[in-house]
């Protein structure tokens, strides 16, 4: 009976090892990366942008994170209408 209560304890010590180790990873892999909650409602230079990039598509709402020369970054609605230009401003620089 103590051998057999030791190895049911041994058991349960293991499986908790193993599940406290496997939870972070999977609540970790859930958690996107980058994601915009709030909105800059002001246009930002162009050419104060350094990257303009989409935002996951884990994310609850769709943006784009734009990074000006000092290292800010701010939230931008992807529908804006100088955003757009900005980006496409942005693939010219890259391709040419």
């Amino acid at each position: 009976m103590r051998a057999s209560t030791l190895c049911l304890v041994f058991g349960l010590v293991l499986l908790m090892t193993w599940t406290s180790e496997a939870a972070p990873k999977a609540v970790a892999a859930a958690v996107p990366e980058r994601c915009c909650f709030n909105f800059i409602d002001f246009q930002i230079p162009g050419n104060k942008i350094v990257s303009a990039e989409k935002t996951g598509s884990d994310c609850p709402q769709a943006a784009i994170v734009v990074t000006t020369q000092k290292g800010l970054e701010f939230c931008v609605k992807p529908d804006e209408p100088w955003i757009k230009t900005v980006i496409e401003q942005l693939e010219k620089n890259k391709t040419g």
